[in-house]
């Protein structure tokens, strides 16, 4: 008889709770939350990676060794006499019937756009409920995420709160205004000036790409994938011939560069 989830689920907790346990692993049994951070970032863009490569197999993988994080947060938090992995499920499960009335009561929400409105206010009344002090509609996007992504996440935010240009047109404005400050900036070579300006830049290229319904982390993630890809070729041409890339001039790395963008090449194998 085949397992259901659930037996699995427990399966893996009673593993990581062995692991944990005296006589289990040595490594497990030393680790803790601030020790496992890095784990846990570097197993959420692992996902992230297998996802923007289309590969399911690795997918599964890396979603497992993620949840694995969890268990493993949760059975640190379960010795700290702090909470289980059952209030974990609990918790989530909770929560994710209480910010959608639209689906499991009585709440109405017919668009994304609406559901994400409702969302945001429900999920500021509960922070109300138990704040000192009223909270900012900006409240909810993490200090750790990459800036791009961050600053994304926070005009989203913004936008829902009304803070927002009517037309994409007003956004376009904005950037080249920015870009004009930083030639400016760099005219003046005021060093402060231009990180200043840089920055606000980035965050206004930022917002054209939310406009544009795009992720500005996605797009930049590609646009790595293909500089590195293409440097590769370029790169692995030149020793193919005996030489090493800074060996070669200008030109003939230029024409190699062209050549890859032209024909989509991945590196040699």
């Amino acid at each position: 008889m085949q397992e259901s989830s659930g037996e699995r689920f427990d399966a893996l907790v009673k593993i990581m709770e062995r692991l944990r346990a005296d006589g289990g692993c040595p490594w497990d049994r030393e680790q803790t939350r601030q020790t496992l951070k890095p784990f846990l970032i570097e197993e959420a863009y692992e996902v992230v990676e297998a996802i923007d490569e289309e590969d399911t197999e690795q997918l599964l993988e890396e979603l497992g060794d993620l949840l694995f994080q969890v268990v493993f947060h949760a059975q640190v938090a379960a010795e700290r006499g702090e909470f289980t992995i059952g209030q974990v499920l609990a918790a989530t499960a909770d929560k994710m019937v209480r910010r959608h009335p639209h689906v499991f009561s009585d709440g109405t929400a017919s668009t994304a756009g609406e559901v994400l409105e409702q969302w945001e206010k429900l999920k500021r009344e509960e922070r109300d409920a138990v704040a000192a002090v009223p909270g900012s509609a900006l409240d909810g996007v993490p200090k750790e995420l990459p800036a791009l992504l961050q600053a994304q996440r926070l005009q989203d935010k913004a936008s829902r709160a009304g803070f927002d240009w009517p037309e994409i047109s007003g956004v376009i404005a904005k950037v080249q205004e920015e870009l004009d400050e930083l030639n400016a900036a760099m005219q003046a070579a005021a060093p402060n000036e231009i990180e200043l300006e840089l920055g606000d830049l980035l965050f206004s290229l930022v917002n054209l790409a939310r406009f544009l319904n795009l992720s500005a982390e996605d797009a930049l993630r590609k646009t790595i994938a293909r500089f590195t890809g293409r440097f590769r070729y370029m790169e692995q041409t030149i020793e193919r011939g005996g030489r090493r890339l800074k060996e070669a001039s200008p030109e003939e790395m230029n024409s190699l560069w062209e050549e890859a963008k032209a024909s989509g090449r991945l590196p040699l194998a």
